[in-house]
Parts: structure tokens; C-alpha cells; sequence
């Protein structure tokens, strides 16, 4: 039994035990964490001590509360409030001390010589197989399953990952002890709660065997813990025999690290060991202890429910707003919907921005909770409702909400069961393969519970289904790693919302210390704040901030095998004699295998019954956390805490499993790098927003009309079926009435789905109308600002942005009516005419305004004509409003007004070239009239078409007279990021079958042919405009090829110890893929170097493209094949180099935008921004603009080029590249005559250039000699000064600007991206792009079958030989290793950036 000695007659204050604590340490947080988290060092060591001194206190930002951000994940206190203000204070960096006060929009001074590093990844440690126990042999497994463990307060379970770590001893000792440690703070947790007699005994005994007995290095912790559990076991002389013991394990002084150990020992603890161990009581001996202060009450109160938090008064008004029509038979996405909104609904008429902010945030906080449980009750209300009403649901198959309370009891029982056999599994001794499948996953389970994991269940399958397309089923692994996504989410969620109570009570007894020390002591010296930090950042090789992937496929594939067996639908048939309805219950859904490019693909197929209900119903997302929120979101203050308040958001957007860029991010956080660009998101996310109400009075109007108005599809599309021919006809008439039936339903099919996520957007608007609401934001990886909310956001189509105004006014003025009206003609698509010329086009048109904003639907509907029809109606009500007041310059003004860059990508391009010709297509030269590229290129491509039409070529004939400036818009915008030609004839071919859909009738030329003729000469059109940024492209694509082919410093040093390239891990669950045959593929298969950069706002950039490497993981549907990212897997070096420069560019415009939100924040501009489309008042848009050019300006008046080939010089330092050498040249013959003599291996030859390279780098003279006088491949290439060979050139082929690819490589960008994939038909054709050289060849074979043309032998293999020969020649280069340097930087053009500042039509 628990049993505590008796008081002593003195105790010690919690001040004077913080006088003695060291300001270093950290002390860690008592809840179970990843032992990667604490800091405490190992007891062998030892510190300087400070002096000792009466009346001492650590400082208040000190120990507790001094934590770096990357360790402050785990702290107790909360962090609402806490900004980066703060953190700096305690973060010391290489640059922050530069400037004395610097401005937080000033573009910082960064020492490219001194970029952050992260070290590189060493091999991944050997995974194990599985044991008897059930523990899994994978280091990251071992520890989630530990962390899991502790969670549900299975120590057993946890003791036996302990003893296997033990066993493996694959940890540092440092890392294992941190490990027992939490072991240890968990049973002493537990012992309160539970008290067992024979706790103690064998905690004791654990400490013997595992800690002392192992000779595992203990920390201060560690003592902390064992002394705790002598206390609360024993008494008398056993008590002191223990005491004693433990305290003489202390070294000399480091008895003060046991007294940092507050959160485990008490003031009454300190007060019984200083009573008994001599030493510990001469310390104390001389110190005053002042009154002990009672612990303050929280004078917080809890909410009991939602509705009380609005004021009686303000739930009397009342709402007349129409219902929105709802899609027919749209059940549970809608009603979902509704149901997460049924709050707004009771607040009709109200401002709840007018409660005060505790209140606010109480209800904020209270819609992010409403996700499942409120699904669960809506599902149960539906079924309960139909019962009552007499409905018979075994025959009722209109409604899948009524039957997902169904699944949802059926599920929910199949899981309980399952919960109950966990116990049976863990204890049996011969485990089978499910049991073993169940100690892995059980502890994960655990903390949810059977009914909350039935519903993500389901919402999860459902939203996967409908995402794929429910036709056509879902691939298994697919499906798993969402629904295990969502899985993991939640539970995170539960755990987060559990400990919430222990760090409030932790925060208010830190507040109470915090509180005491000032008051009674003074503060210890701070360290030196000028203390140089590292710029290289060692992380730990495994992951266990996310689960891993060997854990959630076996949560996922438990919880997904309980859906599909307890899932069922209402097959509803009508009887083929007697004509009754017969209803036979079905499963929903059946896992099945397919044949996809040669291999048996999983995949989930739905019942049809539940496809058609889906078709009906879309169900709804976790909507309640897909919210705009009704407060300002939380400043980012750490990569995982900003946003909303409860819900976990990540400051960069990670791609599912990618490690390197979070690393990245978060070491970036902690050194401080980030704060400008978190601070720019913030001010993103401050900017508060309202409905506009007259123009969602018409939409709803538009839309329950059921007409198409403007982008509102209609209700009930007629799209005219074809008739179908006779059956005597030919096949092929039939195969293609077969194709444009099925485009006439692909087309219903996708109107009607636009019209249901419109449907979810006006709900939400509808809800929000009274209310001003604010969308937090995060970024990419390139840093490009998104809102998180994914429904309503201003980065919606046309008729989202004209539902949205700023919620704070400005007063007109001139200057602010005048851009109202110019606003008006952009949006109108009247753009492209001076300001003067734009002004009047409103000027000329005001009778057609009026009529717009007074009879928007019965008028003439002009505004019908607008390119943006919803904005340009919301600008005509705002513009009347003005005009009709008093005085129109006094008008207060909500409306956003855009000022869009001109091709923002080739504007940068053209400052970094400093390319005149292109500065002046884009506006960065002054001009009197706006430039327009787009017009430009069209111009271009308009007189070559000319030119071939008059030497007769049919192609120019057939599109002579329809090139327009929207045909080439989006090719020439995305061609700067990096489109294929493939991608380009894509997009010519949509603008052309939008313009012209009668094109092959009125040419009898198939329109992808025409489309690639057109890309062509765009292509052709864009090479001779920007030749400044051809050079770049080509520079940023050679540096990264090099970057990706490089072996580090600490790589050569391993393959000269021997060691081999690494081994994919393995255990009883996983077999790994083939390893390479070879060591040349060993050696080439380490190139692991990624491109990274720093951008002007010093946020690291990192390139995800790996190849991947696979893992089979054998479950009980079938063995899956899964792609596991790690840090180790060797770069893709296409992806990487191809995407290197568009993705420089996007970093660059990113760095633009925030900055320029923090100088309008800082001058008390309201900013809002999409990409390179930026946002302001009226009246503030002449202040915005100067704003903009200023902010470009001081980008790019730094050498920003030289400045990352600077960075690229010191991040890869010492590292060795393999490049390729032309056949045939001097260079050639030397190394290959040096070869024959040697004939070394690869690696030989790499060794030998790392040890030339050494001794050259020696200071020793003798040793430099004898570098020289070594003779390799690389010493001739320096011997005969021979510039370094672009070895990037056939990767950068397809994507340079203007370039024309022949292969169709298109990369797997972000879904934001303009890239467009090929759109590829089915067409009785040859290959076009050989054609396009001989259009006449190609004329005579437009009436003859693919088919006929290969039996006839009339088709062309010219492009076929020409891409064989070019594959041969493209090997035939001589490998040599070289030092890795960069070519020289371009030379910039002529174009003087500052001109910029004088041109009004730079954003307009």
C-alpha cells in the first residue's frame, strides 16, 4: 500500500528551489512523450556550477518557461499567447543581430555562407522481425507502440518494448534511458490512480535489472523518479537506506539536477531528503524559506453548452432569408452540412463579433469539436425519425443517411468485440498471425473508443469512394492511407483534448512559481544572448512525430475489413413475373484484385445500389474543421500550433510521409528564421471578412431558379443524347455514338457535381451572413500562402470572390473612387486599356450599372457579358451605392479591389535576367499604356500562321483568323513553371473546343492536331521574347542536375570505411525490394543530395522528388505494396532539376506577397492575397501599389542569383559530382588512356579523387605536393583548364522557356499548379508532332486508320529512329568524378530594376 512518512518540521519554497535550479535545464513534461523531446544531459557529465547566492531566483523567461520551439512542442503551458516576439528573445542566430532595429517587412541580411543544414541521414537502422511478444522490430514501430502503450496505461506492454530495445541495443544510451525514464513517470502516475502493494517492489527491481544492471547512464531524472517512488513506498529506515542510496549515485554537485526535478518531487519531498541526507540538507541549510503562497484559483468558467454563451436579447431577432434550393435528394453532405451549422442558425440577424473575445473563442472552439459525434447523432435522428413515421427501411433505398446509422450500430458492435479479444491476444503465449496483428495495433485503438472510430470510419470511406469516383471503386492502398490519415488525426485530437486539463493546471501552478520568484527573489544572470548557435542541425534517424506506415496499415486494415464484413445496403429489385419489389440486404462494399500494367492491383469496389446513392448524396467532409473561423486565427508560433484553436495545423503543407521539409521548417523555427514569413501569414489571417449580402440575395435567387446564370450550372442540364444508329451499320458508327453518349453523361454527371459543392458553398455563406469570420492560412513547401478552410475561400471562382467583402470599411476619397470604377472595368475584362480609358469605359456604361444593381436578374443583364460576371455585379452594387450617396468620397467602401502582376512569373524572370525586351512585355519598364505579353505572343504566333498560310499549308489555313489572346494565355503563363508540350497542346486544345466547338467540321483537320501546331509556334513565340530567362532556367536546372549526381563529405567517408549503400528495412510483416546487383548501382544508388535553397525571407526550401523506395506488409486482405519515403532514398534527378526552376520562381513570388502583407499590415492596409493577385481597399490601392513595387524592388536589387550560388557553394562543400565528358574530345583521350593503365572501379576512382582533394586541402606543404603530383580524371580536367560540361542539358530540353520537348515528362507539382497533364484522345491517326514536318504527308493520311497506315506501311518511323538514335548517343559520354562546383552565374542584362518604381502598370 502507498503510505507517505510524516512531515518534517521545515519545507522548502518553491522560490528556493528555483535558486538552485540550473537556468539550462529543461524540465520535461510528466505526460508520456517521445524521448527524443528531452534534454536532460547524462549524469557522467558535468556543468560549471554558478555561485551561490541568498535570495536567488531563476529567471522568469528561465527553466520551465525557457525552452526552445523545437522542445516547447511538449510544453505544459499553453501557447495561445505566446508570439515570436518572445522566442526570439531566447533564439541566438547568425543574422538577428545585424540590424539594432530592424523592421519586420525589411528583407533580413542572410550569410549565404552559413545556410542551415541538416545532416544527413545515415543508413536506416536494420528493421527486425517481429518477436513472440507481438512487438514490431522497426525502431519508429517500437517507439509508437511504446508512446501508444503509455497512453492507454498498458506498462506491461510497454515493459516488453523496453527489454527488446535492451536486447537489440540499436539506441544511443542517452536515448534509452530517456525512454525508461517515461516508464517510470508513467507507473508513478498509475500508482496514484491504482495503488497495488507491490508497485514499488517492482519498479525497484525494474531499475535493477534494466537501468543500473545494463549500465544505461542515468540522468537526474531518472534518480528524480526512483527517489518518488522510495517516498510514496517505505518509511523508516528502509525509506533512508533508499534515499541515501539514490542521492550518492549523484556525482559531486549534480545534486542540483535532482532539485530542478519539481514536476516529480514536491516542496514536502525536498523537505524528507534534505532531512535525511546530509548533504543535501548543508545546502539548504542557510537559506530563508518565506511563506508558502496558496495556489490561485482559475477564475475561468466553463460554458456548459453553446447556446448559453449568446445573450438572451441577442437570440430574439429573426431571419427571413430564404432556404437554398438543395440538390434533389442530397442527403447526408448537405444535412451534414446543416447540421454542423444548426448553431448559425439560432444567431440569425446576430453579430456574434460583438460578445467579447472569451466568448467568442468558446464558440469557435466548440464548432471545430462538432465532427463525429455530431454525424453520429444526425445519422441516429434520421433513423429514429423514419421508424416513427412507419417507414419500412429495409425497403427505403432513396436515403443512404438512414442507413449509415445502421453501419454505425453494426460497425460500432464489430469493434467492441474486436477491443474485447485484445486482452485474450496480448496474454496468449503461442500467438497466432491475427494476434500478433492485434498487439501492434490494439494500443493505437485504445485511445479512441468503438463508437467514435465506427464514424470516422465511415465518413472516411465514403469521402475516399465519392473523391475516386464511386463508379469506378478505389484502390485499396489508397483507401488505407486515407482512412488511416484520418484515423490518426483524431485520435491525436482525443489525446490533445484529454491532457488539455493537466497543462491548465500545470500553467497555473508555473504561473504560481513564476508569480513567487518575482516577488521574493532576484534573478539569475541570463546567459550571453551573442552566443554563436550551430547552423548544423543533427535529427534523429527515424520518425515518431506521425505513426508508422507498418502502424497504419494495420489500424487502417483492421477498422476497413470491420466495415466491409458489418456494412450492408438495401437492394431494392422489382420481381420479373410477379412485379413485387424484393429487398435483399447486400454487402456495401467488396475488395477485389485487377490487372493494372501488368500486376494484381487491390482494389475496393462499391456495391451499385450504394454508387447510386452516393451519385445522389456526396457525403460531407469533417466540415466543422473546414470552417471559416468566427475569431482571429492563433499566431503561428510553432510548425504545429497556429490556426484554429483546437484543431492541429501544420505551418508548410508535408506531403504525406515526406520527412526533409518539416525537418527543414522546424529547425528553421527554432533558429528564428521563420518569423517573417509566419508573421506574414498571420497578417493574412487577421484580415476579417463578411457576406456580401445583395449579391448573395441574387445568387440564392439565380440559384433556386434552377437556371445556368453566369458560372451556376443548371439544375436540369439539356444536353440532347445522339440517336442511335441503326444496327446494320458499321461498328465503328457505333463506337462512336457509344463515346458521345458517355461524354453527354460524363458531362451531367459533372455539372451536377459542381452544383453540389456550389450547394455546400452558399450553405456556408448563408450561415455566415450575419457574421464576420477569418480564413487562417499556411503554405506549401515553395511558401506560397493557401487558406485553410477549403470550401469558402477568397481563392474560389468568380462567384465565391463576389460573395466576399472585407468586414472593416474605408472611406472612398478620389483617389479610392477612381479605382472603384477601374476595378470595375478588370473585372469586366476590359483590362488590358490604360486607367484613363477604363475609367471612361464605366463612365460610358453607367445606365447598364444602375440597371445591373437595380434589376439584376429582370434587367438587361449586362453584367451576364462580365469575364467575371458575380464580381463585376458585386462592384456594380458597390459603385452604385457610392454614387448615390451625398458624397461618393465619403462612402465607406467593404469592396476588395485586385491588382493583378502581369505574368507575375516572366516578371521576375525578366529581373533576374535584367532582360529590357522582356521587362517591358510584363510592365516592370514604365509605360503609357499596359503591356500586355499575352497579346504580344499572339501577335507573334498570328504572323507565323500568316507566313505558312501563304506557302500553302492547310494547318495555318484551318487556324488562320482564330488565334486570340486567350488561346495563348494559359500556355505563356504556365510555360515559366515549367510546362511540357504535351501540357501546352492540352491547353490550346481546351481554349479551342471552348471557342470554336464546330472546328473539325468547318476544317476536317482533328483540333488536337491543330492545338499542337499552335503550341508550336507559341513555343517558337517565347524563345525569341525572353532570352535573359532561357539562360536562367538553364543555369538553375544545370546546378540542381549537379546537386542530385553529388556524393557528401560524410557519404565518401563511409564508402571508404567499407560500408555498403543501405539496405531496406525488413521483419516479419515486410519483405524488402531486389537490392542492386552491382557496386557501381550501389555507389550511384547514394546520390541523396536534394536541391534545397533559402529564400529572401529565409525560409528553407526543400525538393521532395525521391524515388521512393517500396515495402510489402503483409495484411489479412491481401500483401500491399507501399511507397515509404525516407530521407535516405536516392533523388529523382529529372524531377529534381526539371523542377528547380519553377519551383525557384514560386519561392520567389511567395517572398514577394508576404513581404508586401507586412508593410500594408504595418501602414494599416487591409491585405488579402491569391498567389500573385493582391487585395487592398479602394481607397488604399495607390498606397498598396507603391507598396509592391517597393517590396520587388528590394528583392531584387540584391544579386539574388549570385547570392544562391553562393548558398549552393557552402551547403554542398567538399562534396564530389559525376559528370559526363563528350566522346571525342583531347580531355577524352588523356582520361581514357590514363583508364587503360589503371583500370580502376568506379569507387576506386572516387576514393582516389577524395584522397587528392585531402592532401591538397592540407596545410602541411609535403602533403599538398604530393596532391599535385597525383594524377586522376580530375586532376587532367583542371590541367586542362576545361570549363566544366553541362551535364543537365537533354533533362532541361523539355521544360526550358520555349523549349520543345520530346518526351512527355510531366511532373507531379501541387494541385494548384498550372501544369497541365496530357489530355490524350483517342484518334485513328498518326503521330502529329512527326507530321507537323510534312503537313502535306500528313494531309493525304487523315482519311486513313492507324490500323491501315501500319499495314499498308504508309506511316512515317522517322520520330521513332530519330528518339533510338538519340538514345544512344545520349549514353556514350565518359563518367568522371569532379569537386563539385557551379557554372557561372548568367550575365544580367541591361534592365535596371529601380525603373520599376515609376510604373504604373506593374500590378494593375
Amino acid at each position: 500500500m502507498l503510505t507517505r512518512p510524516p512531515p518534517v518540521r521545515r519545507s522548502i519554497s518553491l522560490s528556493r528551489l528555483s535558486s538552485i535550479r540550473r537556468p539550462q535545464l529543461v524540465a520535461r513534461h510528466p505526460s508520456y512523450q517521445p524521448f527524443h523531446t528531452s534534454s536532460h544531459r547524462l549524469l557522467t557529465a558535468r556543468l560549471e556550477l554558478p555561485p551561490r547566492k541568498r535570495k536567488i531566483s531563476q529567471d522568469p523567461h528561465g527553466s520551465v518557461f525557457q525552452r526552445s520551439l523545437a522542445t516547447a512542442i511538449s510544453d505544459p503551458i499553453r501557447q495561445d499567447e505566446i508570439s515570436f516576439d518572445r522566442l526570439q528573445s531566447h533564439a541566438t542566430n547568425n543574422y538577428i543581430h545585424q540590424l539594432p532595429h530592424p523592421r519586420l517587412y525589411d528583407i533580413r541580411p542572410f550569410d549565404p555562407s552559413s545556410p542551415l543544414l541538416v545532416k544527413p541521414q545515415d543508413d536506416p537502422i536494420p528493421r527486425s522481425r517481429i518477436n513472440g511478444n507481438g512487438i514490431p522490430g522497426g525502431v519508429d514501430e517500437m517507439i509508437s507502440v511504446f508512446d501508444a502503450c503509455l497512453q492507454v496505461g498498458k506498462l506491461d506492454r510497454a515493459a516488453l518494448v523496453l527489454t527488446r530495445f535492451n536486447d537489440l541495443d540499436v539506441l544511443p544510451a542517452q536515448e534509452l534511458i530517456a525512454l525508461h525514464n517515461q516508464y517510470l513517470r508513467a507507473a508513478i502516475s498509475r500508482a496514484f490512480g491504482q495503488p497495488d502493494s507491490k508497485w514499488a517492489q517492482s519498479l525497484h527491481k525494474w531499475y535493477e535489472l534494466y537501468i543500473k544492471g545494463m549500465e544505461i547512464p542515468q540522468t537526474s531524472e531518472t534518480i528524480a523518479c526512483m527517489l518518488k517512488v522510495s517516498l510514496l513506498s517505505a518509511q523508516g529506515e528502509r525509506l533512508e537506506r533508499l534515499v541515501t542510496r539514490y542521492m550518492d549515485m549523484m556525482p559531486g554537485d549534480d545534486i542540483y539536477q535532482v532539485f530542478s526535478e519539481v514536476e516529480i518531487l514536491t516542496q514536502q519531498d525536498f523537505g524528507i531528503i534534505a532531512s535525511i541526507y546530509q548533504p543535501a540538507s548543508d545546502l539548504l541549510e542557510d537559506w530563508e524559506f518565506p511563506a508558502q503562497s496558496e495556489e490561485p484559483q482559475s477564475s475561468a468558467t466553463e460554458l456548459s453548452s453553446t447556446e448559453s454563451i449568446i445573450p438572451p436579447e441577442s437570440r430574439s431577432g429573426s431571419d427571413e432569408t430564404p432556404e437554398v434550393l438543395a440538390v434533389q435528394q442530397k442527403g447526408l453532405g448537405l444535412k451534414s452540412l446543416r447540421g454542423a451549422l444548426s448553431f448559425f442558425s439560432k444567431i440569425q440577424g446576430q453579430d456574434i463579433s460583438r460578445l467579447p473575445l472569451a466568448e467568442r473563442r468558446e464558440i469557435q472552439t466548440r464548432l471545430e469539436q462538432d465532427c463525429v459525434d455530431a454525424a453520429i447523432k444526425r445519422w441516429r435522428e434520421e433513423s429514429q425519425a423514419l421508424k416513427k413515421i412507419g417507414l419500412n427501411t429495409s425497403l427505403s433505398t432513396n436515403a443512404l443517411n438512414s442507413q449509415l446509422y445502421e453501419w454505425q450500430c453494426a460497425l460500432e458492435t464489430k469493434l467492441q468485440q474486436e477491443f474485447d479479444l485484445f486482452e485474450e491476444s496480448e496474454s496468449r503465449k503461442q500467438k497466432k498471425v491475427e494476434d500478433q496483428d492485434r498487439c501492434i495495433y490494439a494500443p493505437f485503438l485504445r485511445q479512441s473508443t468503438p463508437s467514435r472510430l465506427a464514424a470516422v470510419t465511415i465518413i472516411s470511406v465514403l469521402n475516399a469512394i465519392s473523391s475516386a469516383g464511386a463508379d469506378r471503386g478505389i484502390q485499396l492502398s489508397q483507401l488505407l492511407s486515407q482512412l488511416s490519415k484520418a484515423v490518426e488525426d483524431d485520435i491525436k485530437y482525443l489525446v490533445r483534448q484529454q491532457q488539455f486539463d493537466l497543462r491548465k493546471q500545470q500553467a497555473r501552478e508555473a504561473n504560481m512559481r513564476k508569480n513567487q520568484e518575482n516577488s521574493t527573489s532576484s534573478p539569475i544572470p541570463q546567459h550571453d544572448s551573442t552566443e554563436t548557435k550551430s547552423n548544423v542541425v543533427d535529427v534523429s534517424p527515424y520518425e515518431t512525430k506521425s505513426w508508422p506506415v507498418l502502424i497504419k496499415t494495420k489500424v487502417s486494415v483492421a477498422l476497413l475489413s470491420a466495415l466491409m464484413d458489418s456494412a450492408k445496403v438495401n437492394v431494392v429489385r422489382e420481381h420479373p413475373e410477379t412485379k413485387a419489389l424484393i429487398s435483399q440486404r447486400q454487402p456495401a462494399m467488396a475488395h477485389t484484385t485487377i490487372h493494372k500494367k501488368g500486376k494484381k492491383v487491390g482494389q475496393v469496389m462499391p456495391n451499385k445500389a450504394l454508387v447510386e446513392l452516393l451519385k445522389r448524396e456526396p457525403p460531407a467532409d469533417f466540415l466543422a474543421r473546414h470552417l471559416p473561423m468566427l475569431v482571429e486565427p492563433e499566431p503561428w508560433t510553432k510548425f504545429d500550433k497556429g490556426g484554429f484553436i483546437e484543431f492541429p495545423s501544420q505551418l508548410v503543407r508535408v506531403k504525406h510521409g515526406e520527412k526533409d521539409q518539416r525537418i527543414y521548417a522546424e529547425a528553421a523555427v527554432e533558429r528564428g528564421d521563420m518569423e517573417q514569413v509566419s508573421k506574414g501569414l498571420d497578417v493574412l489571417g487577421r484580415t476579417g471578412w463578411r457576406i456580401n449580402k445583395p449579391v448573395f440575395d441574387v445568387m440564392l435567387e439565380a440559384w433556386n431558379s434552377g437556371n445556368e446564370i453566369a458560372n451556376i450550372p443548371p439544375l436540369n442540364p439539356e444536353i440532347p443524347i445522339p440517336v442511335e444508329p441503326e444496327a446494320s451499320d458499321n461498328p465503328l458508327t457505333r463506337r462512336e455514338w457509344l463515346k458521345a453518349v458517355k461524354a453527354v453523361e460524363n458531362e451531367k454527371s459533372g455539372l451536377h457535381s459542381e452544383r453540389c459543392f456550389m450547394n455546400f458553398q452558399l450553405e456556408i455563406a448563408k450561415a455566415f451572413k450575419d457574421q464576420t469570420f477569418y480564413f487562417p492560412h499556411n503554405m506549401d513547401f515553395r511558401g506560397r500562402a493557401y487558406p485553410i478552410p477549403t470550401y469558402l475561400n477568397h481563392m474560389g471562382a468568380d462567384h465565391v470572390r463576389g460573395l466576399l467583402c472585407f468586414a472593416k470599411g474605408r472611406e472612398l476619397g478620389e483617389s479610392g473612387l477612381r479605382w472603384l470604377k477601374i476595378h470595375l472595368a478588370n473585372v469586366f475584362g476590359y483590362d488590358k486599356a490604360s486607367l484613363k480609358e477604363r475609367e471612361s469605359f464605366v463612365s460610358d456604361h453607367l445606365d447598364e450599372i444602375y440597371d445591373a444593381a437595380t434589376n439584376p436578374l429582370t434587367g438587361k443583364r449586362w453584367w451576364l457579358q462580365a469575364e467575371d460576371a458575380w464580381q463585376c455585379l458585386a462592384t456594380c452594387f458597390e459603385l452604385k451605392a457610392a454614387l448615390d450617396s451625398p458624397d461618393p468620397t465619403k462612402y465607406v467602401s467593404h469592396l476588395p479591389v485586385h491588382q493583378d502582376g502581369t505574368c507575375n512569373g516572366l516578371q521576375h524572370y525578366a529581373a533576374l535576367g535584367g532582360d529590357l525586351w522582356g521587362a517591358q512585355q510584363v510592365n516592370l519598364e514604365p509605360g503609357d499604356r499596359p503591356a500586355d505579353v499575352y497579346s504580344a505572343v499572339a501577335e507573334l504566333v498570328k504572323e507565323g500562321i500568316a507566313k505558312d498560310a501563304k506557302a500553302d499549308n492547310f494547318l495555318a489555313k484551318a487556324v488562320d483568323g482564330k488565334i486570340t489572346r486567350k488561346v495563348v494565355k494559359q500556355t505563356v503563363m504556365t510555360n515559366v513553371y515549367g510546362v511540357t508540350f504535351t501540357g501546352a497542346k492540352a491547353q490550346v486544345l481546351k481554349q479551342l473546343d471552348a471557342a470554336y466547338p464546330n472546328l473539325y467540321q468547318e476544317t476536317k483537320v482533328p483540333p488536337n492536331m491543330l492545338a499542337s501546331y499552335i503550341a508550336t509556334k507559341i513555343f517558337k513565340a517565347l524563345s525569341s521574347m525572353f532570352r535573359g530567362a532561357h539562360d536562367i532556367q538553364y543555369w538553375l536546372g544545370e546546378c540542381a542536375g549537379r546537386v542530385c549526381r553529388a556524393l557528401t563529405p560524410e557519404q565518401i567517408d563511409r564508402i571508404a570505411r567499407g560500408e555498403s549503400a543501405p539496405t531496406k528495412k525488413q521483419s516479419s510483416s515486410s519483405r524488402a525490394t531486389k537490392k542492386p546487383k552491382t557496386s557501381a548501382d550501389q555507389l550511384l544508388s547514394q546520390f541523396r543530395s536534394t536541391v534545397v535553397w533559402t529564400t529572401p525571407l529565409r525560409m528553407p526550401i526543400v525538393q521532395p522528388y525521391r524515388k521512393n523506395g517500396t515495402r510489402i506488409i503483409e495484411t489479412s486482405m491481401q500483401d500491399l505494396t507501399l511507397q515509404v519515403p525516407e530521407r535516405s532514398d536516392p533523388v529523382n534527378r529529372r524531377k529534381q532539376l526539371q523542377a528547380f526552376p519553377p519551383n525557384f520562381i514560386h519561392s520567389l513570388d511567395a517572398s514577394h506577397m508576404l513581404l508586401s502583407a507586412l508593410e500594408c499590415d504595418e501602414l494599416g492596409l487591409t491585405f488579402a492575397a491569391v498567389h500573385d493577385s493582391f487585395w487592398t481597399h479602394a481607397a488604399d490601392v495607390d498606397a498598396m501599389n507603391r507598396v509592391l513595387r517597393d517590396c520587388f524592388v528590394r528583392i531584387h536589387s540584391e544579386d539574388v542569383v549570385g547570392r544562391l550560388a553562393a548558398e549552393f557553394e557552402a551547403r554542398y562543400k567538399g562534396s564530389v559530382y559525376l559528370t559526363k565528358l563528350e566522346r571525342g574530345t583531347p580531355i577524352e583521350a588523356k582520361i581514357s588512356a590514363l583508364r587503360k593503365g589503371k583500370k580502376q572501379t568506379l569507387k576506386a576512382e572516387l576514393l582516389e579523387e577524395r584522397e587528392r582533394l585531402r592532401l591538397l586541402g592540407s596545410s602541411d606543404p609535403e602533403d599538398v605536393k604530393k596532391g599535385r603530383e597525383m594524377v586522376t580524371p580530375g586532376s587532367i580536367f583542371e590541367e586542362m583548364s576545361a570549363s566544366q560540361p553541362l551535364s543537365s542539358t537533354d533533362e532541361m530540353e523539355p521544360l526550358a522557356l520555349g523549349n520543345i520537348s520530346d518526351a512527355d515528362t510531366v511532373l507531379n507539382e501541387e494541385s494548384d499548379d498550372e501544369l497541365v497533364s496530357s489530355d490524350k484522345r483517342d484518334t485513328d491517326i498518326p503521330d502529329e508532332d512527326s507530321e507537323l514536318e510534312n503537313p502535306e504527308h500528313f494531309k493525304s493520311m487523315l482519311g486513313v486508320s492507324r490500323f491501315e497506315s501500319e499495314l499498308t506501311g504508309a506511316a512515317k518511323p522517322a520520330r521513332k529512329t530519330n528518339a533510338k538514335s538519340k538514345s544512344k548517343t545520349k549514353g556514350t559520354g565518359l563518367s568522371v568524378w569532379l569537386p563539385l562546383t557551379f557554372p557561372e552565374v548568367p550575365k544580367k542584362g541591361d534592365f535596371d530594376v529601380s525603373r520599376l518604381r515609376d510604373s504604373q502598370y506593374f500590378f494593375s
